[in-house]
């Protein structure tokens, strides 16, 4: 199966990489959206606390990681009436997004429907279930077959499009009314500029039940964990009991020092308000610097990304960013109908953003 998988699209990136670095003020990075912010201190004794830890961990994470989960969503995002052990901590969240059809047992008879414009790994997952994928953004698109699995993704990778409540709870009434399952990938759900993003696990979009609706939440952006793998995913307590048994069989396990990062950082809600002030503040210079330069930022209300397009093809505008020393990321690694725009990411320093947004002056 893997050998039939796409190659990694980043690889591609190699010429316009070797480009932007011959700048005589070295090489600004926002083609990826890893963190570079430092992990808060608090984070770190928390993980160091764990790790004499010979043992092995509980693939359904310790009662105090839940708890906090439990915890994190309703102050942060107004989830209320979610039971602890419906929480299940995974090894990131790309990880789960990648494997979740084939833990459900889909297989070539099964249709996966993902969003128009998605990060790749959700097309990837659907290939390594040997399953069948559908690119669509409504219900309507989707046509009369019922699909086994509908991919949410609000704020939206790579767009930053936050998907309104209304429309959040169509669709899971619609699948509900279908027996299909709705999971929502929310990793970029504390940071809402413009648009405030709602979870699929809200009241207003689940009716207060969690039946046929997962959640995926990642520790990555709003902690700076990414080289942690924290994540966890969340929602209807059968499914998650399922997934449970199976990712025990898989020894699918968060580290026991990591559980313990992560129940402090769920424990904590002034790190997260301060790391989503310092992608603001990021996003508030790239912002006109982009717009001064003659492009148009399309959605762009949450999340990490700026969606940027000046109506050319994307690799031509790659290569405009190359030359001045600034590495993007063509629209197309995200579908094709990202063909005419980047993806630039403000997941860089103060200073490299600070000289990206003087480049394009």
């Amino acid at each position: 199966m893997s050998a039939a998988l796409p190659t990694v699209p980043w690889d591609s990136l190699a010429e316009a990489g070797t480009l932007a670095r011959a700048h005589p003020d070295g090489i600004v990075d926002l083609s990826v959206g890893t963190p570079v912010d430092p992990v808060p201190p608090f984070i770190r004794q928390a993980l160091a606390s764990a790790a004499a830890a010979p043992g092995y961990p509980t693939t359904h994470g310790t009662p105090e990681l839940r708890e906090a989960a439990v915890g994190a969503l309703e102050r942060r995002h107004g989830v209320t009436g979610l039971p602890a052990d419906a929480v299940l901590p995974t090894i990131g969240s790309k990880e789960f997004v990648a494997w979740l059809p084939t833990l459900l047992g889909l297989g070539a008879s099964d249709l996966v429907v993902i969003p128009s414009l998605a990060y790749p790994t959700y097309e990837v997952g659907v290939q390594l279930a040997g399953a069948r994928l559908l690119r669509a953004d409504s219900t309507v698109a989707i046509g009369p077959e019922r699909p086994a699995l509908v991919w949410l993704n609000s704020p939206a990778n790579p767009t930053g499009q936050v998907l309104p409540p209304e429309h959040l709870r169509k669709v899971v009434d619609w699948a509900r009314s279908r027996g299909t399952l709705v999971v929502s990938d929310e990793c970029y759900l504390t940071l809402g500029y413009a648009e405030p993003p709602v979870s699929v696990l809200h009241p207003s979009v689940c009716g207060g039940s969690f039946d046929g609706v997962l959640a995926v939440h990642s520790l990555s952006k709003c902690s700076s964990l990414a080289g942690y793998r924290a994540g966890f995913v969340t929602g209807d307590p059968a499914l998650v009991a399922r997934l449970l048994a199976t990712r025990r069989h898989a020894g699918m396990i968060v580290p026991r020092p990591v559980q313990a990062a992560m129940t402090a950082a769920l424990s904590d809600d002034s790190h997260v308000a301060g790391q989503r002030a310092r992608f603001a503040a990021r996003r508030d210079a790239l912002r006109p610097a982009l717009l001064a330069a003659g492009f148009r930022i399309d959605h762009s209300a949450a999340g990490l990304y700026l969606w940027t397009t000046r109506d050319e093809p994307a690799w031509d505008t790659v290569a405009w960013f190359a030359a001045r020393g600034i590495l993007v990321a063509p629209g197309t690694f995200y579908g094709p109908t990202g063909d005419r725009h980047v993806r630039i990411a403000l997941t860089a320093s103060d200073e490299r953003i600070a000289a990206a947004a003087a480049r394009l002056a």
